[in-house]
Parts: C-alpha cells; sequence; structure tokens
C-alpha cells in the first residue's frame, strides 16, 4: 500500500544481477503483499452478495489479476520505481494523474483501516464471548495500538510480516481442510439468486483479495535476477492465490449455504461447521495478531505517503516533515489517523457494515490500476508480452469501474480535487 516520492527509471541492463532476494523469498513477499485480511471476510461477504454465483467473482478477478500482474511484473523487471504507480504516472501522464493516484491511496484506500480494525474486533470478540457493543471498543484499540507504536517510530519487520501471513494462511488452509466435508451439494442452489449484479459487486469486492501486485516495482532492486524471479514469482503467487481464494469461497457456501455472509467471521463459521476442536481460539488469535501487523504496516505506509505528497506540493507542506528515510513523519500520521478514524466513525454511523468502505477502498484501488496500466502502455516495448498484459489490463479495470456503484463518487471526488490544485498551481503561477 505504500507509496513514495519518484526516483528516476532505470532499466535493468540483460543479465543483469541484483540484490540478495532469490525465487524463494521473492514468492514469499508476493503472497504478503496480495494475501491478508481479505481472507477473514471475503468469502462470506462475496457469498452474502452473490449467494454460490461468488464462486464466479472469485474467478472473473483471478482472470483480471492475469494481465494486471503480467504488465507489473514486466514494469518491475524493467523499470524498477519506487514510487509505484504515482512514478509511472508522473512521467507518462503528469502530474495531475500522479496526484490522483496519490489521493485515491491516501483518502480513498484508506477506507480499508476501519476495515481491518472493526474485523481484528470482531474475531477475537466472537472467541471470547465478549458482546458485541464492545467491539466499536475493540476497534479502537486495533487503530490505537499500532497508532502509538509508529509515533515513537516502531516497525514490524518484514520476516515478521511473512511469518504473520504465514500463519494466517496455514489456519485457512487447516480450516478448509476440516470443513470440506460439511459442503452439500444443495447448499449451490439457486446458483444465482441475486442476478448478476451481485456478482458484479462481489468482483469489486475480491479486488481487495487480489491487489498488491504493484509490491515488484517499489523492490525490484532487491531480487537477484530480477527479470527471471520477478515473473516466476508473480506467477506462482497468482496460481497460489487464486486457487486459495476460489477453494475457499466454494466451501463457505457449500458448507455455510444461506448462513455465509451472515456475519462476519467466517472463518469461525467454517471451523465450526467442521467441528474443528480449540479452532475458534486459533482463529481468533490469528485474525488478532494479523489485523493488528497489517494496521501498524499500512499506519506507516500511509503516513510516508501523505509527507511524499505534501514535499510535493500535493498537500499542505506542514505535514512534509518527516518524509526523509529513517525519519518519522508523525504530522501526516496524524493526518492518517483522522482520515481513518473519519471512515470508523461513517462505519459506526451506518450500523458497522464493512461492505461500503471495502467498496471505496476497492474502487480507489481500480481507479489506481487504471492510471498504472495506461502508464505501463506508454513505457513497455511495442511487441512484448508485458505490453500485451498492459493493453488487455487497461480495457478490463475501466470495465470495472462502473461496477463500484456509488462507491465510484469517491475516486471522482479525489481525481476532482487533483484537477483543482491543478488549476490552482497555474493561476498562482501566470
Amino acid at each position: 500500500m505504500s507509496i513514495r516520492e519518484p526516483a528516476p527509471i532505470t532499466t535493468h541492463p540483460a543479465g543483469h544481477v541484483g540484490g540478495r532476494l532469490g525465487l524463494l523469498p521473492g514468492i514469499a513477499l508476493y503472497l504478503a503483499s496480495v494475501l491478508g485480511t481479505g481472507l477473514l471476510v471475503l468469502p462470506g461477504l462475496a457469498a452474502q452478495t452473490a449467494g454460490p454465483a461468488s464462486i464466479l467473482s472469485v474467478g472473473a478477478v483471478t482472470l483480471l489479476a492475469i494481465p494486471l500482474a503480467g504488465a507489473f511484473a514486466a514494469l518491475a523487471a524493467r523499470h524498477p520505481d519506487p514510487g509505484g504507480v504515482a512514478g509511472y504516472a508522473r512521467r507518462t501522464l503528469g502530474a495531475t494523474a500522479a496526484r490522483a493516484a496519490g489521493y485515491w491511496f491516501m483518502f480513498g484506500v484508506a477506507a480499508g483501516g476501519c476495515v481491518v480494525a472493526l474485523l481484528g474486533a470482531r474475531y477475537v470478540a466472537t472467541v471470547l464471548g465478549i458482546d458485541g457493543r464492545a467491539v466499536p471498543v475493540m476497534a479502537l484499540a486495533f487503530l490505537a495500538v499500532p497508532f502509538i507504536a509508529n509515533l515513537f517510530g516502531v516497525r514490524i519487520a518484514g520476516w515478521a510480516q511473512l511469518a504473520l501471513t504465514g500463519l494466517l494462511m496455514a489456519v485457512v488452509i487447516t480450516v478448509i481442510a476440516v470443513a470440506a466435508p460439511a459442503v452439500e451439494q444443495e447448499n449451490f442452489r439457486p446458483f444465482l439468486p441475486h442476478g448478476w449484479g451481485g456478482v458484479g459487486t462481489a468482483i469489486v469486492m475480491y479486488v481487495w483479495a487480489f491487489a498488491g501486485w504493484e509490491v515488484g516495482t517499489h523492490i525490484s532492486g532487491e531480487f537477484r535476477r530480477p527479470r527471471r524471479t520477478i515473473p516466476i514469482a508473480t506467477a506462482v503467487t497468482l496460481v497460489l492465490s487464486g486457487v486459495g481464494y476460489l477453494v475457499l469461497q466454494i466451501v463457505t457456501v457449500g458448507a455455510l449455504g444461506e448462513r455465509a455472509g451472515e456475519g462476519d467471521v467466517v472463518l469461525l463459521d467454517l471451523a465450526r461447521a467442521g467441528d474443528l476442536p480449540g479452532a475458534p481460539m486459533l482463529i481468533g488469535a490469528a485474525a488478532g495478531i494479523v489485523a493488528l501487523g497489517v494496521m501498524n504496516v499500512y499506519l506507516a505506509a500511509f503516513a510516508k505517503l501523505g509527507a511524499s505528497l505534501a514535499s510535493a506540493g500535493d498537500l499542505p507542506g506542514w505535514f512534509a516533515k518527516g518524509v526523509e528515510n529513517g525519519e518519522v513523519p508523525r504530522r501526516a500520521l496524524l493526518l492518517t489517523g483522522v482520515v481513518v478514524m473519519l471512515y470508523f466513525c461513517a462505519a459506526l454511523l451506518t450500523g458497522g457494515e464493512l461492505q461500503p468502505f471495502i467498496l471505496i477502498h476497492t474502487a480507489s484501488m481500480v481507479a489506481i490500476y487504471v492510471i498504472g496500466m495506461i502508464s505501463a502502455v506508454r513505457l513497455l516495448p511495442r511487441g512484448t508480452a508485458g505490453h500485451r498484459f498492459a493493453m488487455v489490463a487497461v480495457v478490463l479495470t475501466i470495465l470495472l469501474l462502473p461496477l463500484a456503484g456509488i462507491a465510484l463518487v469517491v475516486p471522482l471526488l479525489l481525481a476532482a480535487a487533483a484537477v483543482v490544485v491543478t488549476l490552482v498551481r497555474r493561476s498562482r503561477s501566470d
């Protein structure tokens, strides 16, 4: 999720030998970037939105991820840029597009913060048998602890983040294994109870699960042989994540039936369906730890992003303090905290429903990917596989945008804000 001030684009020469990362650590990093808290909630919400046809939404997003991931892999191998999408946009589409991408991250994707906090709180509350009225207070703790840690510059090491993702995957695999025998064929009928509109909404929600492919552009220089390692790591991650989510969705629908999506703790529901002893405590602990870990990285990344935007003049300069490497951007962290808290309060006022905020998050991510893929078309050599992937991804991501429905208002307003900033700057320079 992080965005940093772009550095000059460089191209890896043939046979380039870069950093120390090999194939297995590369796959682990990609999995940590793509998989995450979506495993805790998306299967249930998608089943509630689209019924058994939610299985189609997983397949559709997996297919969409192929050209998207392929294009980002080509960009990472040929044009590493620590600025990611914003860096590519600045060089191919101009400052306004780069600013819009930054705003979409900072103020749109940030909607995911309240989702992660509420998810962690609900899993822990369910396991411990705590009254649901205490969930908002617990969710505040999920926000406050990593916020305070980041104020003092405390970070979770990269290896710890990988370990947390590995723990979550191990729990999910165990739950699938024990719940699979409870799958019943009649739970797949009727297959399309909410029409194709429900499938479309579920597709947009599942973008949450398949976001993160741009990670390679930030860390390409750390790979030993980026042109060989990055495409393989991307392909392996795509297969593992796609198959994992597809199997989890099938088991969720088949084992829970109409009960799928009634609550936000789908893994606990599956564990109970499979009568797995000790599962609730294990899943609750894993969910809580992963949510805290994600929030720690989330707040740190967005604070750096805010400081970077301020240093570029896209936010008030007061927030730029701490943008330098090794410094703590406390002012931008405060701004990030305010943005996340606004979404959190909105979630509480609307009854704690997570779907609207997941859609805001994913609509913003899709908008970012549209910009990223247009940039990829302009950067990657014509006739290459990466260029073809980018051309397909441009069309697919644009077609995906309307499926976000009313949530698309947020990225549209932020894009308008980026244009206004450009016009104000031009008027001042005249």
